[in-house]
């Protein structure tokens, strides 16, 4: 694994004052060909098998749910759901994990689905995708952290192709415009109401100072510790204290839910509508009149949260899948059975 990834980012807290859905969807031909019940013969513990590994990887390091929930997003977003972003670059290419974008990933999440493949093939050998591990498993660390458990259609093949070129563009960045989320989601066939059911995996994670600071230092020229008027003033100072080393130290990092970091629930929603936001394209969502309703929806209704998120989830799980002979097994899910891809 690339040295960058097991990098771990320096941890500041920032204080601040006080079931299981079955869903049918209109989907690709590719995708219709998966089904819950894929690996009845070929592997029936696949799903306790990748369950009790990523649960224990998950009770040592906590934040693999976190991390599992963004790699499965980076892998589907950038050419489907197909485990290339899991690829390493070798001799014959720089893969999709060496973008830009893509050199944050934690290296638990990585971590768990390696592990599970390994259990995979010793009970298995040859039989369960990479692709399909890293939905599975990103399912099973919502659920851990407290969020709805969704049925997910199994089938993926993992792809032959891994190019980091391929990345830029395809992934939302942090001080992106709304108009310009709801354009790249749009090209991925996501509605506005899905794209906002998605943000709410952020309830969970850190983000690096990096990635909102222009939201906590000089927001207006000349003023170095002018923050954005539209966040709560003590939250905007605590993490002006806990960043202010950022540029010497590009670790440090905070939670993006500062009121329950560790539990997968609604109060990211909450927390946008009190300031509490940590990215600029977080506070898009409460600020923009398209959005903001269901920023309100679900920030009231948990219920509805989860029922949404799972559909979302199911969705993005389609995204691309390759099949048949336009995939492969990995035998590891790091690289092409072919070295040469």
């Amino acid at each position: 694994m690339a040295s960058h990834l097991l990098r771990q980012p320096r941890w500041v807290l920032v204080a601040v004052a006080p079931a299981l859905l079955f869903l049918s969807l209109v989907v690709p031909f590719s995708a219709a060909k998966l089904t819950t019940g894929y690996y009845r013969k070929s592997c029936p513990r696949v799903e306790q098998i990748v369950s009790d590994v990523v649960t224990n990887k998950q009770i040592s390091s906590p934040t693999t749910a976190a991390g599992a929930l963004r790699l499965f997003f980076h892998d589907c977003f950038v050419g489907g759901c197909d485990a290339s972003v899991l690829v390493s670059t070798n001799a014959f290419n720089r893969a999709e994990r060496d973008a830009d974008i893509n050199l944050s990933l934690p290296g638990d999440a990585f971590d768990a689905v390696v592990r599970a493949k390994t259990a995979l093939e010793l009970q298995c050998p040859g039989t369960v995708s990479c692709a399909d591990i890293l939905a599975l498993a990103t399912r099973d660390l919502v659920s851990m952290l407290g969020g709805p458990f969704y049925a997910v259609p199994l089938g993926r093949k993992d792809g032959l192709a891994s190019h980091a070129a391929s990345v830029e563009g395809n992934l939302p960045r942090p001080n992106m415009t709304m108009d310009a989320m709801i354009a790249l989601f749009a090209a991925k066939g996501f509605t506005e109401q899905e794209m906002v059911a998605l943000a709410g995996a952020h309830t969970v994670g850190f983000s690096h100072c990096k990635e909102f600071a222009a939201r906590i230092f000089r927001y207006k020229a000349g003023e170095p510790s002018a923050f954005d008027p539209s966040m709560d003033p003590r939250f905007a100072q605590a993490l002006q204290k806990a960043c202010s080393k950022y540029l010497e130290d590009d670790t440090i990092a905070t939670f993006n839910d500062v009121m329950t970091p560790g539990k997968f629930d609604n109060m990211y929603y909450l927390n946008l509508k009190r300031g509490l936001g940590l990215l600029a394209s977080d506070h898009a969502l409460v600020a923009d009149r398209r959005t903001k309703p269901l920023v309100d929806l679900y920030a009231a209704n948990q219920s509805a949260f989860f029922r949404d998120f799972s559909r979302a989830m199911l969705k993005l799980g389609l995204v691309g899948v390759k099949t048949g002979r336009k995939g492969e097994v990995r035998r590891r899910c790091h690289d092409f059975n072919n070295l040469s891809t």
